[in-house]
């Protein structure tokens, strides 16, 4: 097996996920490791699991400009990351990453993905 880096970059004006999930499907990629998410949104939804069931997603809208980094995976074609927002104040926000709008920066988001040779 040979092993492969893809490299997605997005810009001012595209929405994180819905980015990725054209670029994994123009590859057609259906598993792979996300190693890497890096650059900065100005909106952002994440969720987080309730104490009391983990089976349950809360999830949260913030309006407000951010570090982002992140890993995840590529499973059954679809995107999941969990990341990490740095915001003023040096406060972290942290969780599944739903939804992220780049305004002002970009965002790198890098790939493994293996291919039988």
């Amino acid at each position: 097996m040979a092993t492969e880096i893809v490299h997605i970059r997005i810009g001012p004006g595209q929405e994180v996920m819905a980015v990725l999930a054209d670029e994994i499907a123009q590859h057609a990629l259906t598993e792979g490791a996300i190693v890497s998410v890096i650059g900065a949104v100005d909106e952002f939804c994440i969720s987080t699991m309730p104490a009391d069931d983990a089976r349950k997603d809360v999830l949260t809208e913030y309006h407000i400009p951010c570090e982002l980094s992140g890993t995840g995976e590529i499973r059954d074609g679809k995107p999941h990351i969990h990341a990490v927002l740095g915001r003023s104040g040096d406060q972290a926000i942290s969780g599944h990453l739903h939804w992220a709008k780049v305004k002002s920066w970009y965002v790198s988001v890098f790939i493994l993905i293996s291919k039988k040779v």
